[in-house]
């Protein structure tokens, strides 16, 4: 199906190389919050508390909308999706299968039966309880910014779901206002606070300060988008109320208002995809000997400690784990790495935590296994000897391919073909 050495299989065609380009959810989240974050702060001043121009109520409001959109939609794409969302045993799965998971997640997935049931609880009334507090005044709307950032900082410390945590704390701090956050701020004689509370006396009091020219451009353009904000929001909402709502989509091309979800589904079992290497003539000879290339932190080596690197983002290493429970087929930017390794490339090289060819003559073949992980038991036999993870062989990935073999394969998808230095 691969190469000229599988009959027929050269020209097939699933989808494009996605490899380094595949688009995330919270790619689009970052862009909205940027987009909204540009209407925060004056354009003409950079004091950093001018008197005319005030943190306008509406782009408040739409940080507000948005962490609303995000809680609300990954709740109801859960309760709509995988059955054990309603069953209450998808934390039974979750921390073992999710992408990248830590050294934390490893004693998580041990917790007892019942500690997981409430985690799911938990998780559906901050989805699907708490945004609704936004609308229910002040002290509603702090107790929500409240209980949304500490699930962040839980999820945060329990998996590594890249910067997403951490960006959505972002617009629920929209949820506090002056007094509630004023404990940040020195309370020294001119300091930012002090000024703030004489503004607002001063406002109080019904003291005009001199209108401005750019406060009425800037009145308008609060307003435009306020009124673009609700249009966009049309689709979204229509979304979230749909028996058949989609996760992580736009419905414009600005992708300035988005629908968003996470874990719809859940896989119950973890498979990976290991790549292994050989110098061997012929990759049918049992005498081959095969070396495994680690990733900077996806499972692989049964002994290697799971990574925290949160807020970073190992991007290969995550379309690894989406390739682990499709086809390579679907995936064909698994062989255009796979090329690119056998030439020792070294920008290619520099995205893996090993290679086991370096100082030595390029591999003269590459396969794709597929394997099925679970995490060891902690004081288990497997845990004594160093193993943080046990796997058992499913099958090939991937057929044995080599570099020439290769070369029509890429040649078919207009990918330049890798040279081996």
């Amino acid at each position: 199906m691969l190469l000229a050495a599988q009959p027929g299989a050269a020209g097939a065609r699933v989808q494009t190389c996605r490899f380094g380009t595949s688009s995330t959810g919270w790619e689009s989240q970052l862009l909205e919050t940027g987009f909204l974050g540009m209407f925060l702060c004056p354009l003409w001043t950079l004091s950093r508390l001018p008197p005319h121009t005030p943190p306008p109520t509406i782009v408040i409001w739409a940080f507000r909308w948005l962490i609303f959109r995000i809680m609300l939609g990954a709740g109801l794409i859960k309760i709509r999706g995988d059955r054990c969302w309603r069953e209450l045993t998808c934390m039974d799965y979750h921390y073992e299968t999710q992408p990248v998971p830590n050294p934390i997640a490893y004693f998580m997935h041990r917790s007892p039966w019942w500690f997981h049931r409430f985690e799911t609880l938990v998780n559906h009334f901050i989805e699907l309880l708490v945004p609704f507090f936004l609308l229910l005044g002040r002290r509603m709307s702090i107790v929500h910014g409240l209980l949304q950032i500490l699930f962040q900082v839980l999820l945060i410390i329990s998996g590594n779901l890249s910067f997403l945590n951490w960006l959505t704390m972002v617009p629920s701090i929209a949820c506090f206002d002056d007094a509630s956050l004023g404990f940040l701020f020195s309370s020294r004689r001119g300091a930012v606070k002090e000024r703030v509370v004489r503004m607002q006396l001063q406002e109080a009091t019904g003291e005009q300060l001199p209108p401005r020219y750019g406060c009425y451009i800037r009145k308008v353009v609060n307003i435009s988008l306020g009124l673009l904000i609700a249009y966009l929001s049309i689709p979204v909402v229509i979304n979230l109320l749909s028996s058949r709502q989609v996760m992580n989509t736009s419905f414009n091309p600005l992708r300035i208002v988005n629908t968003y979800g996470a874990f719809g589904s859940i896989t119950k079992e973890r498979t990976e995809v290991i790549l292994q290497a050989t110098s061997s003539l012929d990759p049918n000879d049992p005498a081959a000997v095969w070396e495994e290339y680690d990733f900077k932190c996806k499972p692989g080596d049964l002994k290697r400690r799971p990574c925290f690197i949160t807020p970073y983002h190992y991007r290969l290493d995550w379309l690894m784990w989406f390739a682990a429970f499709q086809t390579y087929e679907q995936n064909e930017w698994i062989i255009h790495l796979a090329g690119k390794l056998l030439a020792q490339e070294e920008q290619t090289l520099s995205l893996m935590a090993t290679n086991p060819f370096a100082g030595r003559e390029p591999p003269r073949w590459i396969r794709g296994e597929h394997f099925k992980y679970k995490f060891s038991q902690p004081g288990g036999k497997h845990a004594s000897e160093g193993r943080w993870w046990i796997r058992k062989r499913i099958g090939p990935y991937f057929p044995p391919v080599n570099l020439q073999g290769l070369k029509k394969f890429f040649e078919d998808r207009n990918w330049p073909y890798p040279t081996q230095d």
